[in-house]
């Protein structure tokens, strides 16, 4: 199915937010680097996303070392920065992050647009100004990050500036940065992620694969529940089990030439120590899940 030459299953990457690890201040129980990381080599998983600042240690090479003595390697990461003020310049913030991947060998920067509020409960609406600045930061971004040896992509993401499919149109149209396709939170904010993938596949170099439950994400969107609220109730779901064709996303890439990571994320909340084996679980049904489609 795939055209690249290093197989799918080895292009298969984890994240901690599947163990309830995430950057929001009250998330939840946040589990330690050690348990996460050691359950994902026990799963055969070999490489993550780095996860919110504090999970592994502040300086580049602690991060490379730590990850490395689990036997993982680094894809990249989460960066959630502000984009749409114009008194405000991101670029010190992603050159630290730079440093953090060069240091590990990783090569993606995973942005999100930032809403300047803690959490995704809520979110401003950009005037036409506003949008310029973000497409030109993005721009920006993605150039210097090329510049420096690694890739920068936008994630549209619920309760971010960036979220639904008129947010991620107006980024093609304005902008030239590649994007971080997620699977669950374009679905869960009415779009259609595979629609947009097959119609800008020279624009994806980034996957996050997520299911979710429709019925839920519908009531967030609806503004009937918080999306906080809604992660706390399951929306999130074990991939091939929710309303997404995460089949048809794969198969779609894979036959279209995408040669990028699939990272698995299931946005987890934790309440309490988790019974058994907890996440990991979940994370072995997605990840036997995503294998089944290499054929």
């Amino acid at each position: 199915m795939s055209s690249s030459a290093v197989p799918l299953r080895d292009r298969i990457a984890g994240a901690p937010i599947s163990w309830g690890v995430c950057e929001v201040p009250g998330w939840g129980l946040q589990l330690p680097a050690d348990r996460v990381l050691a359950e994902m080599r026990e799963l055969g998983i070999t490489a993550t996303e780095f996860g919110p600042e504090g999970f592994l240690p502040d300086a580049p090479e602690a991060k490379a070392e730590v990850l490395a003595s689990f036997g993982l390697s680094a894809v990249g990461g989460f960066l959630p920065v502000a984009l749409f003020d114009a008194d405000h310049d991101p670029l010190p913030e992603v050159d630290r992050f730079i440093d953090d991947c060069l240091a590990s060998g990783a090569g993606v920067v995973v942005l999100a647009a930032a809403t300047g509020k803690e959490g995704y409960d809520d979110r401003p609406v950009l005037d036409d100004v506003q949008w310029k600045t973000l497409t030109s930061n993005l721009d920006r971004i993605a150039d210097h990050a090329a510049e420096r040896g690694v890739v920068a992509v936008i994630h549209p993401h619920m309760g971010t500036i960036v979220e639904n499919g008129a947010d991620v149109q107006k980024v093609l149209d304005g902008s030239h940065i590649g994007l971080c396709i997620d699977t669950g939170h374009l679905a869960a904010a009415g779009a259609d992620p595979i629609a947009i993938t097959l119609a800008n596949l020279d624009r994806v170099a980034h996957v996050h694969l997520k299911d979710v439950d429709a019925d839920k994400a519908a009531r967030v969107v609806a503004g009937e529940v918080s999306f906080s609220d809604a992660v706390a109730d399951g929306m999130w779901q074990v991939l091939g089990t929710g309303s997404v064709d995460v089949a048809a996303m794969v198969r779609a890439l894979e036959t279209n030439g995408y040669t990028g990571w699939y990272v698995l994320e299931q946005d987890l909340m934790l309440a309490a120590e988790p019974e058994g084996e907890g996440p990991k679980a979940d994370v072995r049904r997605s990840l036997a899940y995503v294998e089944g489609l290499a054929g």
